[in-house]
This record gives C-alpha cells, structure tokens and sequence, in this order.
C-alpha cells in the first residue's frame, strides 16, 4: 500500500547544476561572527535563488503493525530516490523463516523486490545494500543470493555482523534506488 505527502525540495537538492557557475557563488560572504582565536568568521548561506519544486512522498507499507508500532515504513520514495527499510525474513503469519542463511537471504530480497517495484522501481536500480548478518560465516551464503539478485545493478555494498531483533534472523538486508529516465 502506498500513500503520498508533499515535501518541498530546493535546486540545491536536486541534480540539476546551475546555468553558469557564477550563479552559484553570487552570494556574498557576509560576516556574522568573531572566532575565538579572534579572527572574524564568514558564512555563505546557501541559496535556492527563489526556486522550489513541490517532492512527493510516496509511503510504502507491508502491513505490518510493526511498522506503525514503531513508526517507519517498508520503503519511502521521494523523487527518483527509494529507500528500502531493512528487511528481515519475516514469513506469513510469523512462521519459522528457512533455517540457512542463504534461503532467509532470498525471502528478504523477495521483500526488497516487491517494496521496489510498487514504488516504480527495480533490483536493477539499487545502486546501495548493506547486509545485516548475525554471524560473518553466513555471508559467502548470504552473497551468492544478493550476487544473483543484482549480478546487473552491482550496488556499492556493506556487510555487517550483529545480533537481530529476532533470534530466528541470521540476515537483513536494506537497499537504496535511484530510477534513472528511460
């Protein structure tokens, strides 16, 4: 289930890159304070140059009253950006998720995947993951399923050993999206 809210975000947000590069350093300095070392102190505030472009955000949820127990969502895309939660291998109806990491590793990217696509977005537009793992023996297993979710995307990739809120997890898995035009 996805819902919207609008946010607002300035051209100094954005990727578009000022029409000539004096534009973007016609702010003055200005000076606004004494170091203590005694030296005046110049700040350049940024400017948006009056331009703002209304961003929605779009909410995606997995229906887990966990979600708004704690207040997050499966995913938030904003723009061409989509951040995916960790996700861990949460089953139907709080059954046992798969005992090997590599099979709790799939259901997680599963997740992931469908989390993607109803934000408009695919595992082939995943540009960073970090895995979550409970013990670093389980990660050459939990990398053969992440290798193959994204043998085309090839996303910038952490991978990190610690204990999960669940002691039936081994893994967990968040993804960051960014769509490129068509």
């Amino acid at each position: 289930m996805a819902t919207a809210e609008a946010s607002f975000v300035t051209d100094a947000h954005s990727n578009r890159r000022p029409s000539s590069p004096r534009l973007a350093s016609t702010a003055p300095a200005t000076q606004t304070a004494t170091c203590s070392q005694g030296h005046p102190s110049t700040w350049r505030s940024a400017s948006t140059m009056g331009q703002t472009r209304r961003m929605e955000r779009q909410h995606i949820t997995s229906g887990a009253a966990f979600e708004a127990r704690v207040g997050y969502s499966r995913a938030v895309r904003v723009g061409d950006r989509v951040w995916v939660s960790g996700t861990a291998p949460i089953m139907p109806g709080d059954a046992d998720p798969p005992t090997g990491a590599h099979e709790q590793a799939q259901v997680c990217l599963a997740i992931i995947e469908r989390a993607l696509a109803e934000a408009g977005a695919s595992l082939d537009d995943v540009v960073r993951t970090r895995i979550y793992v409970t013990d670093a023996t389980s990660i050459d297993e939990v990398g053969r399923a992440h290798g193959a979710a994204f043998a085309t995307a090839r996303p910038a990739t952490t991978g990190i050993v610690t204990q999960l809120l669940d002691p039936r997890w081994l893994v967990e898995i968040e993804a960051e999206a960014v769509i490129l035009p068509a």
